[in-house]
């Protein structure tokens, strides 16, 4: 199933005329385009999906987004990654 994840924008830029920015998802960050939501901005949520913000939402729908997700199991992926970094080389 593919699926789009909630995150919160923390930084936008221009990158050779596309608009790209740093998305935060569950204490990761990853590089997105959000050439598909020109109104958002820092501080605003995003529904990213392989890589692309496709929509704007809430804090409260991120939040609620997120919580269904985790409890369906699909977040495991943020959290794998995210403990793959913090382990030592």
């Amino acid at each position: 199933m593919c699926l789009g994840i909630p995150g919160e924008i923390i930084a936008a830029r221009d990158e050779n005329g596309l608009r790209v920015g740093s998305v935060k998802f569950a204490g990761i960050t990853r590089q997105v385009c959000l050439q598909y939501v020109p109104e958002a901005g820092v501080g605003d949520f995003v529904v990213v999906h392989v890589g692309f913000a496709i929509s704007k939402i809430d804090r409260e729908e991120a939040e609620r987004s997120y919580r269904i997700l985790e409890d369906l199991g699909q977040t495991s992926e943020l959290t794998d990654d995210n403990r793959a970094r913090s382990k030592p080389s």
